[in-house]
């Protein structure tokens, strides 16, 4: 623990002879890539990162597909349409980020050389490669994605290269292509690989857009009208006011004004994912513009509001969003409110917003109604309906929750909405496998022995900050803790290193099977080089967007974030909890690199787990006694075999000390951390910073220790799950 057992670097003397490398680490290592590679439920639980991204909507109910109506001409030259706000400051990012985007086929040419190389014992790789055709992130899905964005890029381009290709062809292939690459980041978790070119894409089909709609005023034509007659989609929108009537309609089918607030819409919850959040309240801002009512764009800015601290203005966009959602369509409205309620609440109803008694009301009402409709589409085997339903119910159930927990302190009543909120999540998820779940475990134990790690190997560098342990654990506070450090930066929670995980190993593989131990060296100092340079280039897009926003804001002194010291960090911190699986290929890639385990109390860190709604995803069984337990003793005997195997690698923090004695912990933490130490970081809670996180209103409260022991308000529910953990409680 920090304060009692500082990291050490271990002493033991590893084999370095040609056989035993063969046999400790060649052989394992092809072991595991076939094993990672052939075992997907692993990569769904371990390597997919809880996504806080804005949900995609749709109607429970099936749509007909309509026709693709002719393409929309223009006879006279478009002219170029208004810059979107902040642009300028972001475009030399996106470049940066799209080089490898535009010409894709070279570098593919370029990398197959590269392999080429490798085999024949020379690998002499290009330094600025941040894309990897050939990295088997190799799930079928994987590959099927990578070939629809590439034949969807294609289309984009012939239609943009093309002189003669019809206007509306422009905007949609644009269109269609970004919204792809935003979908595929939200699949596939490997540090936002397309955000930026989806970025530039949606500007592009933007600038279209509105030259359309300009021209289409100049000329007197309804800029709301549909291609096809909406009633004739879904019975629904009868319901629905304005522009919200075209969110049932595909992208062809839409009004000028209706792609533009859809495209405004899709770009900003790409800014979202970036962890551009200022430029994402923007973008729902300029939807808006066209529709002050437009449903998508008020239940995702104010999500975004709820990360930038504004619980009055989330509020409110909650509050307007469930009086106008009649189908409750945007289920996240309720528990988003909840959310601020629980937070905020006399900020939310200042700001106009509901109160408790009225959002209660609303899920009294409204709950019995979602029932039926659930069971109704379970009668009728109507998936998708049942889908939708439970995961409206569990919303509302967990809205419920929050209520008696915080407000009523009814512990009883909390738990009845917790516990059937819960069972309505996992009536979409399959049933946990406990036993692949064991033999996960047991695989990296057998694989990950004292002799697997060759001597000088890896890179020296100290940059990369990693941050793991089980989910709820207080690791939101130790990253605030570390990034109110002026030469340390967080990155958010979409790892790098997780994200390019399948790519090093294989790389590695490949450089290990040519027979040249100085290929290998080269290789994963160069895998281990392309980590730090995409973590300094996620913070440079991040920054760009701070020094826009602190500027636009008439702030020429820019403090805090954006003062001199701050753009000259020495330290990136990598925050994926589940990384605990990694931590032989962290310490093979980065062996001088702090590894920083935050543990809490172990019920109060299960029963956290237990209570929070993760998005869809690798922590789905949180919510049910056993797969929770399973995955706890998982957790529990991975950093068990790496204290065993490293001892001393990994430096372990208590979620506790840093609550009760931060003055005495911060300083040990940022020693370990191997940079001076600065008073500023006990003040981290006022810093100007956007949480994306589930921590995100607990963590702007600073330090507190009113919650520990908390699950002891539901201890008599909790009897079956504490004899699942045993003496581990």
């Amino acid at each position: 623990m920090i304060g009692l057992n500082q990291q050490q670097e271990s002493n033991q003397k590893r084999p370095s002879t040609w056989s035993t490398f063969l046999i400790h680490f060649l052989f394992p290592m092809t072991v595991l890539v076939l094993l990672s590679n052939g075992e997907d439920v692993y990569r769904k639980i371990f390597s997919s990162v809880p996504s806080s991204s804005p949900r995609p909507t749709s109607s429970p109910l099936p749509r007909e597909e309509s026709p693709t109506p002719a393409p929309l001409s223009s006879s006279s030259t478009l002219q170029p349409a208004k810059k979107t706000r902040y642009q300028d400051e972001v475009n030399a990012a996106i470049e940066r980020k799209l080089k490898t985007s535009q010409h894709r086929e070279r570098q593919k040419s370029q990398q197959r050389q590269s392999d080429a190389r490798i085999k024949n014992g020379n690998a002499k790789t290009n330094s600025k490669t941040t894309n990897f055709p050939n990295s088997p992130q190799s799930t079928e899905l994987y590959q099927q994605m990578e070939t629809k964005i590439a034949q969807l890029r294609n289309i984009y381009q012939t239609s943009k290269s093309n002189p003669n290709a019809e206007t509306k062809e422009r905007y949609l292939s644009a269109i269609t292509l970004a919204d792809y690459l935003k979908h595929r980041d939200t699949v596939i978790h490997d540090g936002g690989t397309y955000q930026m070119e989806a970025i530039e894409v949606y500007h592009d089909a933007l600038n279209t857009l509105q030259s359309v709609w300009r021209e289409m005023i100049r000329d007197g034509q309804d800029t709301r009208q549909p291609t096809i007659d909406i009633e004739n989609i879904h019975p629904s929108t009868s319901n629905y006011q304005s522009l919200n009537r075209e969110l049932f309609l595909d992208n062809p089918s839409k009004s000028i004004e209706g792609l533009l607030c859809a495209t405004h819409t899709n770009l900003a919850k790409t800014y979202f994912l970036s962890n551009m959040f200022e430029r994402a309240v923007d973008s729902y801002d300029e939807c808006l513009a066209y529709d002050t009512s437009y449903m998508d764009a008020l239940t995702y800015r104010a999500q975004a509001y709820i990360i930038l601290g504004r619980y009055a203005e989330a509020g409110r966009d909650y509050s307007r969003v469930l009086e106008m959602d009649r189908d409750r369509i945007f289920v996240d409205a309720v528990t988003g409110l909840a959310k601020v309620l629980s937070a905020k609440e006399e900020d939310v109803i200042e700001g106009g917003g509901w109160d408790w008694d009225t959002l209660v009301q609303l899920i009294e009402r409204e709950m019995p109604v979602q029932e039926d409709a659930y069971e109704a589409s379970e009668a009728a085997n109507n998936s998708a309906g049942e889908k939708h339903y439970a995961d409206s119910l569990k919303r509302m159930n967990h809205a419920m929750f929050a209520y008696h927990d915080g407000k009523t302190k009814d512990a009883a009543s909390a738990w009845k909405y917790l516990k059937a909120g819960n069972e309505y999540k996992m009536k979409t998820v399959a049933p946990f496998n406990a036993n692949l779940e064991k033999e996960r475990v047991k695989k990296v134990a057998q694989i990950f022995t004292p002799e697997f790690f060759p001597e000088n190997i890896g890179s020296s560098t100290k940059t990369p900050i990693f941050i793991i342990g089980f989910v709820r654990s207080g690791s939101t506070l130790l990253e605030r803790i570390l990034d109110a450090h002026p030469l340390i930066v967080g990155t958010g929670e979409d790892s790098v290193f997780n994200g390019r995980l399948d790519y090093i190993r294989n790389e590695i593989v490949k450089a290990s099977v040519s027979g040249n131990l100085g290929t290998l060296h080269s290789v994963v100092k160069k895998l281990a080089d392309d980590v730090v340079l995409d973590m300094r280039k996620r913070w440079e897009v991040i920054d760009a967007n701070a020094r826009a926003v602190e500027l636009d804001e008439g702030n020429e002194d820019a403090p805090e974030s954006t003062n001199e010291e701050r753009h000259s960090p020495t330290r990136f911190t990598d925050k994926m909890l589940t990384n605990y699986m990694n931590v032989g290929f962290i310490h093979l890639l980065f062996p001088n690199a702090l590894i920083l385990h935050v543990a809490r109390e172990p019920m109060d860190t299960i029963f956290s787990a237990f209570k929070h709604d993760f998005p869809p995803g690798g922590f789905d069984y949180t919510s049910e006694f056993s797969g929770l337990a399973q995955l706890y003793h998982s957790y529990r005997d991975v950093m068990e075999h790496w204290d065993k195997v490293l001892p001393g690698r990994v430096t372990h923090v208590r979620y506790e000390d840093m609550a009760t004695d931060l003055p005495n912990i911060a300083p040990k933490i940022i020693e370990a951390a191997g940079v001076p130490w600065d008073p500023t970081v006990l003040d981290f809670h006022k810093k100007k910073h956007a949480v994306n996180t589930l921590s995100t209103t607990q963590v702007r409260k600073g330090v507190y220790s009113h919650h520990f022991k908390g699950w002891k308000r539901y201890e008599e529910f909790l009897g079956p799950l504490l004899k699942k953990i045993g003496g581990r409680v």
